[in-house]
């Protein structure tokens, strides 16, 4: 899993370096399934955006041993089985054709002319079909504690080597958490609720989203609850950092994925 020497085009940026950092720090965290979706949804997405993460583990036979579904938007039940069915899920064929070609390095598709060979090309047509536009895919090859591949889909933009990069960088990080996860809540985690994430959050930062999902600005909210427009700020600032996300809409799109909004005080 180690990574290449990169060429000249792909030295990190002063920012990149700080970002890629800061990704690692937070990955050594990673002990349960929420936190590898936070992990995977937040800082990660500073250096590999995209709309879904399938993670995959494989034991010595090929056998799939687990599988999780990491979105930070809300997927219907049609699209997880399409991705993430344990026999014939997009992701899971992805990474099964990937592997039998021997080669253990990164592969993408995507409609552009450039991305329209290689070894996942041949899935271009359903992806588009299915709305996800292109896909990055890489693991670790075979390991006696087992094989791991993690599939990104819809990537904004083309993906390309840098990306690719990124991901070889990140995949040895990505592998140990996913093998950290406990055996006992293995499973289909796309259809899982996390409500224990809601136990992180104090009460008056629940009662904060709860307005939050009311529409309510941070006026309306500091009326309501009888504080400051600023502690309100504060509060929100303290909620994106746990959620690893960095504005209120997405603040919202996590707690739907993660099952948090249900818990909400009323």
């Amino acid at each position: 899993m180690g990574a290449a020497a990169p060429d000249q085009s792909l030295i990190l940026s002063g920012a990149e370096q700080e970002y890629l950092l800061r990704v690692i720090e937070a990955a050594v965290q990673v002990r349960d399934l929420s936190q590898l979706l936070l992990w995977t949804q937040g800082q990660l997405q500073s250096l590999l955006p995209h709309a879904v993460m399938v993670a995959m583990r494989f034991d010595a036979g090929g056998a799939l041993q687990r599988i999780e579904c990491l979105n930070s938007n809300v997927l219907d039940a049609a699209a997880i089985a399409h991705l993430c069915d344990r026999d014939a899920g997009l992701a899971v064929r992805a990474a099964r054709h990937w592997s039998a070609t021997g080669l253990g390095q990164p592969a993408m598709t995507g409609p552009a002319p450039a991305l329209r060979h290689g070894a996942l090309a041949g899935f271009q047509a359903e992806l588009g079909a299915h709305g996800h536009g292109n896909l990055l895919l890489h693991g670790s090859g075979a390991l006696a504690g087992g094989a791991s591949v993690f599939a990104l889909f819809g990537l904004p933009g083309d993906p390309g080597p840098r990306h690719a990069y990124f991901l070889v960088l990140l995949l040895p990080y990505l592998h140990l958490a996913l093998q950290r996860l406990g055996k006992a809540d293995a499973g289909d985690g796309a259809t899982r609720p996390l409500a224990s994430m809601a136990r992180a959050l104090s009460l008056r930062e629940r009662e904060i989203l709860a307005w939050v999902c009311e529409g309510k600005c941070n006026f309306e909210i500091g009326c309501i609850l009888r504080i400051s427009a600023v502690t309100v700020k504060n509060h929100l600032q303290r909620i994106y950092k746990t959620l690893g996300v960095s504005n209120r809409t997405h603040a919202l799109s996590r707690c739907l994925a993660l099952g948090l909004l249900d818990a909400l005080p009323s």
